[in-house]
């Protein structure tokens, strides 16, 4: 086996590919001659929030371009490794090629160091690679994730949050991002309790999409007729797991039953 793949200089596999094969790079595509962020699909509202011993992270399956819905079911969470993930909004094209790279920069530095990065070290990685967008960001191609972890140190489920720049900036308790996030960020507001359980913190997530949807058009609701459901994974000490439909359509019937009553969904006591 040629030496150049055994021995890189470098843990970072983009900092590989970028001296090697830098046209493989999307981060790295040459700078367009006029924005075109409006004609290309885009990813919305993400949102995370820990829980007792971890944290859950879910997404709506709308993609927009401009006022039309281009795509119902598309998936805008992804693991990156055992103990963490990352969720995109803004264009999708270049959000899902960077959450395969970021999947990848993980495992390639797990097998040239033996170890796994740190929960810091985890969400600066992710920094630098969206920093390596900036150029393209300014086209219109913005790509802005939310980053979940569990950490060992902790116990608990971190959040980081980005923005076109780079970050991170770590964020206490819960957050969103894209179109329909300050809808979402009022509702988590409104629901959220600090360590709850998984199940109750996934319901929080749920409600609060919901909400999103609810004020936001690039914000796809829970799609009964088609069975298209939201993306919900949950990161605890026993590792990533995303959940099943037929476990997210369980909370979803559940969510809306209660809002066939109440269409304003659950509220918090005043005290």
């Amino acid at each position: 086996m040629n030496n150049l793949f055994m021995n890189t200089g470098s843990s970072s596999f983009t900092e590989f590919l970028g001296a090697h094969a830098p046209d493989l790079l999307p981060i790295r595509a040459q700078a367009l001659a006029a924005p075109v962020g409006d004609q290309i699909p885009h990813a919305t509202t993400i949102v995370a929030a820990t829980c007792a011993g971890g944290v859950v992270m879910a997404g709506d399956r709308r993609a927009t371009s401009g006022n039309i819905i281009s795509q119902r079911d598309i998936e805008k969470v992804f693991r990156a490794d055992d103990y963490s993930c990352m969720g995109i909004a803004g264009t999708a094209s270049t959000g899902i090629e960077l959450a395969r790279l970021y999947r990848v920069e993980l495992e390639h530095y797990e097998k040239m160091e033996g170890r796994s990065l740190s929960t810091e070290g985890k969400a600066n990685r992710l920094a630098t690679m969206i920093r390596g967008n900036l150029a393209m960001a300014m086209q219109g191609l913005v790509v802005v994730p939310l980053f979940a972890a569990y950490d060992p140190d902790r116990d608990g489920g971190r959040i980081f949050g980005y923005d076109v720049g780079g970050g991170p900036y770590e964020q206490r308790l819960y957050h969103s991002i894209g179109s329909g996030s300050i809808f979402a960020r009022g509702s988590l507001k409104k629901l959220y309790r600090e360590n709850a359980t998984p199940e109750d913190t996934v319901l929080t997530c749920l409600q609060a999409l919901y909400d999103a949807a609810d004020d936001d058009s690039a914000t796809g609701g829970p799609d009964v007729t088609r069975k298209i459901w939201p993306v919900v994974a949950v990161i605890t000490a026993d590792g990533f797991r995303r959940l099943s439909d037929e476990e997210i359509a369980e909370y979803v019937q559940g969510m809306l039953d209660a809002r066939m009553t109440d269409p304003d969904g659950p509220t918090a006591p005043l005290r």
